[in-house]
């Protein structure tokens, strides 16, 4: 177990004062901005697609393939155009954090695969999308640039290689839209972020019409040490079609919640048992293996692999690896309302389905929620959850069904005690458990 869970992302996170260039640069790093530089762009993709990484913003798709469909033929109109790459550190699925612990611990590690990923692709501009909200992150990332300015790993003529690129650390303004990449390109481009129809695909006509690649933090970020260390090494991780190491987020009621570095295909069980298990007295009722937009999983399914085929398996979604954990004390129906509240709220109103379809679903939950609605109450949420699934303008839509239809699927009877007995029972247990306490006293 020790050597399988050897930090790579995370390992100059306890560094003395990691966030700046010296300690960065002690650590071995921009080495591998010095290798990639030597070799030609085309080989980089070619080394990332060997490598076998997939994107880690959620969708799980091959980063290498991702980078492929950029034009580079300049006798065609697209591939005449300027390259962008746009880093998405939105980071605003509720229950993910691993993005802005990497950026606040480790910006240099970014900013070498922001080179380095632009010099694969032949950007000569790239943008660092971040969550306005988080400014202290915000200020770290425009340090870390301005740091790898002055060192002559940006700008022009970057060591000596003839390439030159900029890099801007733009301030988005806090919408949960903006993390799907066509949003948060409408927002780069100093408009409302909406998602757009596609095709035609970012690859071909993205940031200002011109093809563009977008990846997560992480994925970028894990460019560097596949460069270093070579495609053999990093696919000798993970699992056959989900290879390397990822970060997952542990939160909620787990003794020791936070980010754990670990090859893909570690379990739910592993997890537990290095974050010291669920909070004392409790036992796991319910999980989500990538936030609040991936359908709930429950202690049947904690020897799952955690890569993208054995969740997709069990019903899920690997998405952003955000492991919410759910102990016995928590209402389900609760939980999910709160999240389809937050859904209804950041729907950005554009398609019909979600707008109108996610205001319906917390009418009908609130109803549920407080024990005033009927059986048939479920079957008109799923019935809504198949109108909006599919039929959204983008995966917001989708994502707001998935806890409501996952929920019924395994809590069912949860839902109809709400309604038996006029109300949430944990309430009634809570209030229980309050009054015995007073009597003792």
């Amino acid at each position: 177990m020790t050597d399988t869970l050897t930090p790579v992302l995370s390992d100059n996170w306890d560094h003395d004062r990691a966030w700046t260039l010296e300690s960065y640069e002690r650590a071995g790093g921009y080495s591998a901005l010095r290798k990639a530089v030597r070799r030609q762009p085309a080989e980089i993709v070619e080394l990332v697609k060997d490598s076998g990484l997939r994107g880690r913003g959620g969708a799980g798709f091959p980063t290498g393939m991702k980078w492929g469909f950029v034009p580079q033929d300049t006798e065609s109109p697209e591939g005449g155009k300027p390259k962008y790459l746009v880093v998405n550190a939105d980071e605003s699925e509720p229950g993910t954090c691993k993005d802005i612990p990497l950026m606040l611990a480790s910006p240099h590690t970014l900013v070498e695969g922001t080179i380095i990923s632009s010099y694969a692709i032949r950007a000569n501009h790239a943008f660092i999308y971040v969550r306005g909200e988080v400014l202290h992150v915000v200020r770290r990332m425009q340090r870390a640039v301005e740091e790898a300015y002055l060192a002559g790993y940006l700008g022009k003529n970057i060591l000596g290689s003839g390439y030159d690129l900029d890099v801007v650390v733009h301030v988005g303004a806090g919408a949960y839209i903006c993390g799907e990449e066509t949003a948060l390109l409408d927002s780069l481009e100093g408009r409302r972020g909406q998602p757009r129809l596609r095709p035609p695909f970012p690859a071909v006509a993205g940031l200002y019409a011109c093809p563009t690649v977008i990846n997560n933090v992480e994925s970028i970020a894990s460019v560097p040490c596949i460069v270093d260390n070579g495609p053999d090494w990093f696919g000798s991780m993970g699992t056959e079609k989900s290879k390397g190491m990822t970060l997952y987020s542990l939160s909620g009621h787990v003794t020791r919640p936070g980010q754990y570095e670990a090859p893909l295909g570690i379990t739910l069980r592993e997890l537990l048992d290095l974050a010291g298990g669920v909070r004392e007295g409790r036992m796991l009722k319910f999980w989500t293996p990538g936030g609040s937009s991936t359908p709930l999983l429950t202690a049947e399914h904690l020897d799952i692999p955690l890569d993208y085929e054995g969740v997709a398996e069990a019903g899920s979604m690997l998405g952003t690896k955000a492991l919410q954990i759910f102990d016995d004390s928590t209402c389900v129906v609760r939980a999910v309302l709160r999240w389809t509240e937050f859904y209804k709220h950041e729907s950005c109103g554009k398609c019909t389905p979600c707008r109108e379809g996610t205001w319906w679903l917390v009418q009908v939950l609130e109803r549920l929620e407080r024990g005033q609605g009927s059986e048939e109450d479920l079957d008109t949420l799923l019935d809504l959850c198949d109108n909006i699934l599919g039929r959204s303008f983008c995966a917001l839509g989708d994502g707001a069904t998935s806890p409501i239809t996952s929920s019924i699927q395994y809590f069912r009877d949860e839902y109809l005690a709400h309604l038996e007995q006029g109300g949430c029972p944990f309430d009634a247990e809570a209030a229980s458990l309050f009054a015995t306490a007073g009597a003792m006293a």
